[in-house]
């Protein structure tokens, strides 16, 4: 499938041999590619890989949409201050230059959310899809909100290619027993401690203690090992996709109204 061109997208034939992002196939030197400046990678100009375009109910919201607006402010102030500080040099800068990691992270991001809608469009009818959702009040945002028949999960998609998720406990007879996240043998727990705080908004914009709330963070092209792979850190699940969606349709004890839940939840939190 041929991606449509992002504005941060160049179509070249390449001077160096690399390798497409979505799907790793080898790219040769003179190949005609697509190179993507905001993640300084390169991918097929037709790639199996590419996310279909997912057709969305107005009210379900865009994934990725917020994410991608922040990229593009960092980026444009970025230019315009660059421009500012040198009037002769600037373009050439500009060109010969690549965003800081702290600006490409958000293009990443919306990339992660994107390919999580396009997996979640595998659910059975009957499932409601809120995506790219706004906190009122504050400027974070709930990546997906999906009500089905096991409850309301709420779940933040990472994209960490490459690095394994992993749960560290310490304590246990002594001691209290702790648990936290480590991503790469690196502290992920704030990533926790975000989805517990989208986890008591929803909550408390549904009023009702016998609607299962639950929480979850989906992470991927993860480094999962072959045997084992998921597990839970203080009640939120750390999985990828494909179990995320077996997890997504088991039933629950408590049936609720599926439709009713989506229309409250997408009034509390518009689309970002």
């Amino acid at each position: 499938m041929t991606l449509e061109l992002g504005p941060d997208d160049k179509r070249m034939r390449l001077r160096y041999a690399g390798a497409c992002r979505l799907c790793e196939a080898p790219l040769d030197i003179g190949t005609d590619a697509v190179y993507e400046r905001g993640t300084r990678t390169v991918r097929c100009v037709q790639c199996p890989n590419a996310p279909e375009p997912v057709e969305l109910e107005p009210e379900s919201g865009i994934a990725g949409t917020s994410a991608r607006r922040e990229y593009e402010r960092r980026k444009r102030n970025r230019e315009q201050r660059i421009r500012t500080a040198h009037p002769k040099l600037g373009g050439l800068i500009v060109a010969l230059s690549d965003d800081p990691q702290s600006t490409r992270a958000w293009a990443q991001g919306a990339l992660g959310e994107e390919l999580l809608a396009q997996r979640l469009t595998e659910l059975p009818d009957g499932v409601r899809l809120l995506h790219d959702r706004r906190i009122p009040g504050t400027r974070a945002n709930i990546d997906h909100i999906v009500i089905g028949p096991s409850g309301v999960w709420v779940i933040d998609a990472k994209r960490y290619k490459g690095k394994r998720p992993a749960l560290h406990v310490d304590g246990g007879i002594i001691r209290p027993r702790t648990e936290h996240l480590r991503i790469g043998g690196r502290d992920g727990h704030k990533l926790i401690d975000g989805v517990h705080s989208q986890l008591a908004q929803v909550t408390a914009a549904l009023g009702d203690s016998r609607v299962p709330v639950i929480g979850a963070l989906c992470f991927l092209e993860a480094d999962w090992p072959l045997i084992g792979g998921p597990f839970t850190v203080d009640g939120i699940h750390v999985l990828w996709p494909r179990l995320l969606i077996k997890r997504l349709t088991e039933p629950a004890p408590q049936t609720i109204d599926i439709d009713t839940t989506h229309s409250q939840l997408a009034k509390a939190f518009p689309a970002a």
